[in-house]
């Protein structure tokens, strides 16, 4: 039997072998990726075309045998799949947007993340589903991530998708599909990111569109929902916090500016839109602490 020494930590046997089972799994699907790409005229289309499928098969099939092994062998499917269509668009030429390949993926990956019910395979679902969200938006704006008026509707589509992703993660639903905290943070900020970058681009256009107030607005939303008892999340909702700081110190910028531009003081201004992000930073940390500390179990901080 292997021996350890009797020093190291035993706490972080488990978690290090777990760690690097799915960094593994992970370098295996994209050494797969990158071999086929590096033998495209080698191998031929029906070699190509077995190897992909024999690797979501095993993985499926190791998965589905050895309970320790799950995770990984997950993960390793789950970018298969991706590898798999992908191989399948460039193939045969399609003409599908971009959008369609990861919504597809997604999908038809939901089967596997509910068998496999890990983090190790939810986290990057939701990578890819809302990458098939951003790219849909992106299709439907003239391929330009445009935030004109008439762009609105995509928009009032598009984000709450996204927020949708970020709910079938969230904790309610860790029990039911085997969700954990990673998939839900990293959908959040995902989606954080997703708004706040359109909501600037708005208020940044010759004219404020009605996408910073719509983005201001969901993250507000999102804030408020975070900072309740039962959905707490330090992580989650520190993401939310800084995309609101920044939508709102970027809209008083855009205020004073517009508001000055004949003529007044450039420095003056400066400076006071860099008090008001010390102060709405300073008391956005001291909200997110006090409220980590009400909910952290009794006797945690003893």
């Amino acid at each position: 039997m292997p021996q350890t020494h009797p020093d190291a930590p035993v706490a972080l046997d488990a978690p290090a072998l777990r760690g690097l089972a799915a960094a593994s799994a992970g370098l295996t699907g994209f050494g797969l990726v990158l071999w086929i790409a590096a033998n495209w005229d080698a191998l031929g289309r029906t070699g190509q075309f077995t190897l992909l499928q024999a690797a979501v098969l095993g993985a499926c099939a190791l998965a589905w045998r050895l309970r320790a092994a799950r995770p990984p062998a997950g993960l390793l499917a789950l970018l298969g799949i991706g590898g798999l269509f992908a191989y399948f668009g460039q193939t045969y030429q399609t003409g599908a947007d971009a959008w369609q390949l990861f919504a597809l993926w997604a999908v038809l990956a939901v089967p596997l993340a509910l068998g496999v019910r890990s983090d190790v395979v939810w986290a990057p679902w939701g990578l890819v589903a809302l990458t098939g969200v951003a790219l849909w938006v992106q299709a439907h704006t003239g391929h330009r991530w445009r935030t004109e008026p008439r762009d609105l509707p995509v928009y009032l589509i598009g984000w709450p998708l996204a927020a949708g992703v970020c709910v079938l993660t969230s904790p309610p639903f860790h029990a039911r599909l085997g969700t954990g905290p990673w998939a839900f943070r990293g959908s959040v900020t995902l989606t954080v990111v997703m708004v706040s970058a359109a909501a600037l681009w708005g208020l940044f256009d010759r004219t404020v569109s009605p996408h910073y107030l719509l983005g201001l607005g969901l993250l507000a939303g999102a804030a408020a929902l975070l900072c309740q008892p039962g959905r707490f999340d330090v992580f989650a909702l520190s993401a939310v916090a800084l995309g609101l700081d920044t939508l709102l110190v970027a809209g008083l910028a855009r205020l004073l500016f517009d508001w000055e531009r004949g003529g007044g003081d450039p420095i003056g201004r400066l400076l006071l839109i860099g008090v008001c992000a010390a102060g709405l930073l300073a008391y956005s940390v001291s909200l997110i602490l006090r409220l980590a500390r009400r909910s952290a179990p009794a006797g945690a901080s003893a």
